[in-house]
């Protein structure tokens, strides 16, 4: 497998208090990694460091071998933008914008495909996450199921090579979830790595690897494999993660 992020010796701290400490792993192409942690362990920290958003007191971060943590801002925008998705707990649309509006932005922003392509996949994307009926509507007048899957449309618009998610379903109730869960799911398996932070363990059931975050230090992996939609085997990946999360006192 190819790496696509390889994490080297990450260290974060805040004035005198460290967050991360020696973090190292690595991502593979495709693959779909959820962090897990208590409260406080670092993991939006993690996130944030090795997205490019934030930057690590030290360590290196390499995106298919550059690395990212020595890029100045403007460069590590571009990456970012073109390279890069990001989903939050909140979608964080603009108020002024439609939905559709609030997708292609960042299409037109890149400048990569023309407007008529941006405006395609745009579309494309909509369709597939059930949201093309609400796509001139503003954001004040849809669902917040359907602001998060505008936030998916968004997030995928640049077709970027890794979808980042900090707590993505964190403010969705559980049929919601689901349907987010199923998308983001179907991103990955067309070949989009996934990396995302949750509290939530029927979330992170979802992914190949599980890591877990203890005091600003990577305590523990679980490796489920690919997700498979049929029940009994889901029920198999969630039990088992469970009784994983409770050796690690979660």
């Amino acid at each position: 497998m190819k790496t696509i992020l390889d994490v080297r010796n990450l260290y974060k701290s805040f004035k005198d208090t460290k967050v991360l400490s020696d973090i190292n792993f690595k991502v593979y192409e495709g693959e779909f990694i959820a962090i897990m942690g208590q409260s406080g362990s670092g993991k939006s920290t993690l996130l944030y460091s090795i997205s490019g958003m934030d930057r690590p007191n030290s360590g290196n971060v390499l995106l298919y071998g550059q690395d990212i943590s020595s890029l100045d801002d403007e460069k590590m925008s571009e990456v970012r933008l073109k390279q890069m998705g990001f989903i939050f707990q909140h979608s964080y649309l603009l108020k002024n914008l439609s939905i559709r509006d609030n997708i292609v932005l960042p299409g037109f922003k890149s400048g990569t495909l023309s407007r008529e392509q941006v405006n395609q996949n745009a579309d494309a994307l909509m369709v597939k996450t059930g949201i093309v009926s609400v796509a001139d509507h503003d954001i004040k007048n849809v669902s917040g199921g359907q602001l998060q899957r505008a936030s998916i449309c968004r997030a995928l618009i640049n077709q970027p090579d890794i979808l980042f998610g900090d707590e993505p379903t964190g403010s969705l109730n559980s049929s919601t979830t689901k349907e987010v869960m199923d998308i983001i799911n179907n991103v990955n398996r067309e070949g989009t790595t996934v990396i995302i932070v949750t509290h939530d363990a029927k979330v992170a059931a979802r992914a190949d690897r599980v890591i877990f975050l203890m005091d600003g230090n990577i305590h523990d992996e679980l490796n489920l494999g690919k997700y498979d939609r049929g029940e009994k085997k889901k029920s198999s990946r969630e039990e088992r993660l469970s009784e994983w999360l409770e050796k690690q006192g979660f």
